[in-house]
């Protein structure tokens, strides 16, 4: 169900690359891939015989829900991939994201101080980047993450050419 306040009428939404799924889901793995194996330590020592506490079912229970947590994010990165999106209007950038909590941040062209665009070494090998704003309240930045390189630079530019349209107006 969408509502007015989250997905105004008549916008066309601009969808970030679907290789960003790969970015996220790397960078998820990497860091979990530790938690699962500190949290998998007990159980090795409890099998081994060599160590009392936790009990055999603490020791099972937590390696397993880490489990289910890991197969719940590899459904859910993907889904929140697909919700992230934005849409160039005249006097302003709307940037949308969430799939159970959506959001929908409006950044004016005239608010913008500069556009900074950064890609990871993940990022780059698969020719995607970030594109950050920042804007002259301190703190506001907004970002759209996993855009085509090329559509990075685009945006960067038309973005900062549009800023300073509206700066020169003031």
């Amino acid at each position: 169900m969408h509502t007015e306040a989250i997905d105004p009428p008549g916008i066309t939404w601009l969808r970030v690359s679907p290789r960003y799924i790969t970015v996220r889901l790397a960078g998820w793995a990497l860091g979990n891939l530790i938690a699962v194996a500190v949290l998998s330590l007990p159980l090795v020592f409890v099998l081994a015989g060599s160590w009392t506490w936790p009990p055999l079912w603490l020791a099972v229970a937590v390696p397993v829900a880490m489990l289910l947590l890991a197969l719940w994010r590899l459904v859910l990165i993907p889904r929140q991939v697909r919700s992230i999106g934005y849409a160039e209007r005249e006097d302003d950038l709307l940037i949308r994201r969430g799939i159970f909590f959506q959001r929908t941040l409006v950044v004016p062209y005239g608010r913008m101080q500069y556009v900074d665009i950064g890609a990871g070494p993940v990022e780059r090998g698969l020719g995607l980047c970030t594109v950050k704003l920042h804007t002259a309240s301190a703190g506001t930045t907004a970002g759209i993450p996993g855009l085509p390189a090329a559509e990075g630079a685009r945006l960067r530019e038309q973005l900062s050419v549009r800023g300073e349209a509206r700066l020169a107006g003031l």
